[in-house]
């Protein structure tokens, strides 16, 4: 009886870690993907049980900051590359970052509850000022495109839980315009002090201290302390790889400096088996770098392969591309391979000009038109570019190492039915691509 006892505790204890093992990995993911949470996020639950154990995990690995309160959790994510143009929010550009930071400066200075159009009015106001008209800035409500891309900007705040909506309707504001469209929100101050992910706030720099070229802001905003001492340095180093392994989605051995490529090619077996432990990613590491790569496909924003058009067509592009770096790397003077020489943004087009009498019947009608092909290349390039696939100078496509895990290998033909030993041509079996 004792010892059944024993079996049964045990099996419990076992099944509690294994379900706080897996609550734990559920709840990185979740911050990772959604690094400022409301309370109404699924995995919010669970992140305020982790709470602890989530906070000594980033900040040991990461250096990232994460607060977790009853009003929503804030993992202060900070990207390691500053300089990098593939990352940020769907659809924005550099105008409608400053609409939103404008919005954001209008909502800090408000009551707890706004309309639409009182926050478009305060908005025009800021948008006045000296400085930004002197940059071309402008922004008026008086166009149906302006009272667009304001509605756009509310409604990035709304996902993000700054703002909640009371009641009435952003589309009618958009297409009518008048006094009576309009829409009425609560302002969630504690999402609102969240939104800016800095080790230093911008007000507290006076006028004559303040940086003036934007690297230079980018860089007083996250530049964060670094103790003057060799354990210092390689924590900030393991903490900088760690973030790139994190939120990007490979690491080039070649994008090092020598510093950081030393500590990389040392480390990142460790880094990575930690790294893919509590993040349930699987680790890819190649003599160019090293990848951490979900299988599932539930931590990225740009997901491949995915559903849609726009997705076959950049799985098309990328097999395209990978074929011919392959064909590259077997053959580098290229001597007998078609486009040895620099890829255009011409020849995608021309591939999937190609490409359309076979794959068009997959393919949204408005693909299929004369001349879609142009835009269809663009889109794949960008989505390629922003997984790190393939880098863009001008009009030139350069295909990076881990691009060639898309490229199909060379079926061949094998077979494998058997008579008393010995192996007949009866049954033929076709070995797909490797």
């Amino acid at each position: 009886m004792a010892a059944s006892v024993g079996r049964d505790s045990r099996s419990i204890d076992q099944q509690q870690r294994r379900f706080q093992n897996e609550e734990f990995r559920s709840a990185v993911r979740a911050l990772l993907m959604t690094p400022l949470m409301s309370p109404d996020h699924d995995d919010f639950p669970a992140i305020r049980r982790q709470a602890d154990a989530l906070r000594d995990w980033f900040g040991r690995e990461t250096g990232w900051a994460l607060h977790v309160e009853q009003e929503g959790a804030r993992l202060y994510k900070r990207p390691a590359d500053l300089a990098s143009t593939m990352r940020g929010l769907p659809f924005y550009d550099r105008r409608r970052y400053v609409l939103l930071c404008l919005a954001c400066a209008v909502l800090e200075r408000a009551d707890p509850q706004i309309t639409l159009r009182l926050l478009g009015e305060r908005l025009l106001q800021f948008a006045a000022e000296p400085t930004l008209t002197a940059s071309g800035f402008g922004f008026t409500l008086g166009a149906p495109h302006e009272r667009r891309e304001l509605v756009a900007v509310c409604r990035t705040l709304l996902e993000l839980g700054v703002l909640q909506r009371i009641a009435g309707d952003e589309d009618a504001f958009v297409h009518a315009g008048g006094d009576q469209a309009d829409a009425l929100y609560d302002v969630q101050r504690r999402a609102l002090a969240g939104m800016l992910a800095a080790v230093r706030g911008p007000s507290t720099f006076r006028p004559e201290d303040a940086p003036v070229t934007l690297d230079q802001r980018l860089h007083a905003l996250a530049d964060e302390h670094v103790a003057d001492s060799d354990e210092g340095r390689r924590t900030v180093l393991r903490r900088q790889l760690a973030r790139r392994l994190l939120d990007d989605p490979v690491v080039y051995t070649d994008t090092l400096d020598a510093e950081s490529r030393a500590y990389f090619v040392n480390q990142r077996g460790a880094m990575a088996a930690r790294l893919s432990d509590a993040t349930g990613l699987v680790a890819e590491q190649r003599a160019e770098g090293l990848a951490l790569v979900d299988e599932a496909g539930s931590l990225t924003d740009v997901a491949m392969p995915a559903e849609g058009t726009d997705a076959h067509v950049t799985l098309l592009v990328a097999e395209f591309l990978a074929t011919v770096y392959r064909q590259r790397q077997t053959d580098p003077a290229g001597a007998t391979q078609p486009f040895s020489g620099v890829i255009r943004e011409q020849d995608v087009v021309d591939y999937l000009r190609e490409s359309k009498p076979r794959y068009g019947k997959y393919w949204r009608k408005s693909a299929r038109e004369p001349g879609a092909e142009r835009e269809l290349a663009e889109i794949a390039l960008d989505r390629l570019e922003k997984l790190q696939l393939i880098v863009r100078d001008a009009e030139t496509v350069y295909p990076r190492p881990a691009l060639a895990r898309f490229a199909l290998g060379d079926a061949e033909v094998r077979n494998f039915r058997e008579t008393r030993g010995v192996p007949t041509a009866v049954d033929n079996a076709l070995v797909g691509p490797t």
